[in-house]
């Protein structure tokens, strides 16, 4: 049956999508890199990786042992994570997944986590709520931060941490005034740059103008970035839509103004989700507890 090795193989190949660089990070040769793999095929009985002269991805059935691995690497971490804690301090590698509109919310914790815990790494990327829910139920995330106004699947815990309330950042030559807030109904008459529609945050947008405006937005420019829209602001092409929380984090050239939307106002909850485990992975514990400082 197949060894923690082999689990260790897979997932560092998931990691890297390159047999070379996995093979490296495993201090291992691509050579006895590949036979590992192709016995650990044999032994399954089944195919795990799609053959090509690169690394072509995982099979169906791949796809099925790497997420067991990935959750047996998960453990055995969190093993070692707990003995170190008992010490004192650990180590290790902490994934995280974060909607866009939270990415620089999520950004203040790896400085108060590694006050705590110095050889902590940190991966923060930026996901939409669907990916964030996929990569914790295959063991690619340790946590998520993401939106709270829908039901979680099965399997994930919550911990609320703030309210996203929405501003319009735009140009004094786009926007209706200089201060002072704006209804949603004064916003969906100028040229706006919003989310693409696979953001859960452009999908809220659009159900509150249905609601104050009877009718979706038609944006001149989407993308899947905010720093797109905030370049379409600095040129004075179009106005976008932001969470005030961001809003606050940026640096707003001297002609380009923030005004509070209201009619309604708007407050979504956002949240740190995670796979429901007992006991709870200490890195994940710690993260809990910086995120819900950040939020005080």
């Amino acid at each position: 049956m197949p060894d923690l090795r082999d689990m260790q193989l897979l997932t560092s190949l998931a990691r890297h999508n390159h047999f070379a660089r996995a093979a490296e990070e495993c201090g291992i040769s691509q050579p006895a890199f590949s036979t590992r793999i192709r016995n650990l095929e044999r032994e399954l009985g089944a195919p795990v990786v799609k053959r090509g002269n690169r690394f072509m991805g995982f099979t169906r059935e791949g796809e099925i042992v790497l997420t067991w691995a990935r959750r047996i690497m998960v453990d055995l971490d969190s093993l070692r994570q707990e003995l170190e804690a008992a010490r004192g301090a650990f180590t290790g590698r902490l994934s995280v997944g974060a909607v866009p509109t939270a990415l620089a919310f999520v950004a203040q914790s790896p400085m108060r986590l590694r006050q705590a815990h110095p050889d902590l790494l940190i991966h923060i990327k930026s996901l939409s709520s669907s990916q964030i829910h996929q990569g914790l139920a295959d063991f690619s995330l340790d946590a998520g931060v993401t939106y709270l106004d829908h039901e979680l699947p099965p399997g994930l815990t919550a911990d609320p941490l703030y309210e996203e309330r929405y501003v319009l950042i735009a140009s004094v030559s786009v926007a209706p005034r200089s201060d002072g807030p704006i209804t949603w109904a004064e916003a969906a008459t100028l040229p706006l740059c919003l989310l693409t529609r696979a953001m859960r945050n452009r999908r809220i947008l659009d159900e509150v103008f249905e609601q104050a405006v009877g009718a979706r937005p038609s944006p001149v420019m989407e993308t899947n970035a905010f720093t797109a829209a905030l370049a379409q602001v600095a040129t004075g092409a179009a106005a976008t839509i932001a969470p005030a929380h961001l809003a606050e984090s940026l640096e707003i050239a001297g002609d380009v103004v923030r005004l509070p939307l209201i009619e309604p106002e708007v407050r979504t909850p956002i949240g740190l989700v995670t796979t429901d485990r007992d006991p709870v992975p200490p890195a994940v514990s710690a993260l809990v507890e910086a995120l819900k400082a950040a939020s005080r």
